[in-house]
């Protein structure tokens, strides 16, 4: 994924912009300040201290020249990095030919003063341009091509070994510059993205809870409703009774739903257990409960198995006894009322499954014993230093 391209073209103010826009933006002015700057400082005073003031004014006009094209070439890639690619070999030409003949008018008709000027403008320029490409043969052959040029200009090996320093510097201001830019931006849009995926995490929380609180809820609803409706059919009284239930449940349905759109629902591994005994015993289903010792750091991952375990058997089976253990690491719910299966998970038990994944447990499922159907979590880690004893009747 590549970094975002800022492009600045409005007149927006300072405040106005952002913390990796500010950093794009002086970045980049930086680098064209750099390009003028150093030129300008070089060949103004070896301008100034030449007599002849048509050769001073040659020197002058050929290196705002050289600095004119150099920018022309710098700032379109610059200004629109990354998204423009460095500048085309075409596009360098009338650089190369300016620059050219400015080191040809230096060598022929300026003394010393104006030569190292001259060949400094054109340095700078070629060299803050040719940075742009990618690649380390380019860099390499810029390097030695400044030593090469201060060299011959002068003729000794200082000159050269100044030459190859002020390249360097220039080589690794640009690309310095470029690339801790380049930093920001896919720090900034790694952000963005960190921020679009705690969104949509939170969205996948939110409808797993919803799944779960909700749809375990309307199950009983719905099989108590059924229920009300065969006893009313015979003319049992005992139809009102479980309309009652029905009335009940829809009322804590809706208290959990307006908890859930609050944010304020936590799961709570007791009132899951209280609560799956309530709905199961409502549906006339036995419940049998263990007495196993769950550690306290695993009470909100087994609240969300025994909720999801509880809301299959009403959905999916025709149990008649469901028994919830904790022995050893290892929480199990079974039921008596295994339906046939294609082998593949529901929708909830895969979505439980990716909960329990981070924090490092494994959860099974499946029929046992032809008739029974168990749910099986795996709670690592889980030992009796951690554990807080609970009696669960």
């Amino acid at each position: 994924m590549g970094a975002p391209v800022l492009n600045l073209r409005g007149r927006r103010r300072w405040s106005e912009l952002t913390r990796v826009e500010r950093v794009g933006l002086y970045t980049r002015q930086s680098l064209y300040v750099l390009l003028w700057l150093f030129n300008v400082s070089v060949v103004l005073p070896a301008a100034l201290d030449l007599d002849d003031t048509a050769e001073a004014a040659a020197l002058l006009g050929g290196g705002l020249a050289v600095s004119a094209f150099a920018f022309a070439a710098f700032l379109p890639s610059v200004r629109r990095w990354p998204d423009v690619p460095p500048p085309s070999w075409r596009r360098l030409g009338p650089l190369a030919v300016v620059s050219a003949a400015v080191i040809v008018f230096a060598e022929t008709s300026l003394p010393d003063t104006g030569q190292g000027a001259a060949v400094f403008t054109v340095v700078a320029g070629l060299v803050m341009v040719l940075s742009l490409q990618p690649g380390r043969r380019i860099i390499v052959a810029l390097l030695l091509a400044s030593a090469l040029l201060y060299g011959l200009t002068d003729g000794t090996l200082v000159a050269a070994a100044v030459g190859l320093l002020i390249a360097g510097f220039f080589v690794f201001t640009v690309r310095a510059s470029l690339w801790m830019l380049g930093i920001v931006m896919d720090l900034d849009e790694a952000s963005q993205v960190k921020a679009e995926l705690a969104v949509v995490e939170e969205r996948l929380r939110f409808s797993r809870d919803v799944h779960d609180v909700l749809g375990r809820r309307l199950s009983t609803i719905a099989v108590q409703a059924e229920l009300a409706a065969t006893l009313a059919s015979r003319g049992d009284e005992r139809a009102a009774e479980r309309m009652l239930e029905v009335r009940a449940v829809a009322h804590e349905a809706l208290r959990e739903a307006r908890e859930l759109a609050r944010g304020y629902r936590a799961t709570n591994f007791d009132n899951e257990l209280e609560g799956a005994r309530s709905l199961l015993r409502s549906a006339g289903i036995d419940v049998r409960l263990g007495d196993g010792v769950l550690p306290r750091a695993w009470h909100e991952a087994a609240g969300w198995v025994v909720r999801e375990a509880v809301t299959n058997v009403l959905r999916h089976s025709h149990a008649t006894c469901v028994r919830i253990t904790y022995t050893d690491g290892v929480l199990r719910v079974e039921n008596d009322g295994a339906q046939p299966s294609d082998g593949q998970d529901g929708s909830g038990l895969r979505s439980l499954r990716e909960r329990l994944a981070p924090l490092g447990a494994t959860l099974e499922a499946g029929p046992e014993d032809d008739d029974h159907w168990v749910v099986i979590a795996h709670l690592p880690g889980t030992g009796p230093l951690s554990a807080t004893r609970r009696e669960i009747p």
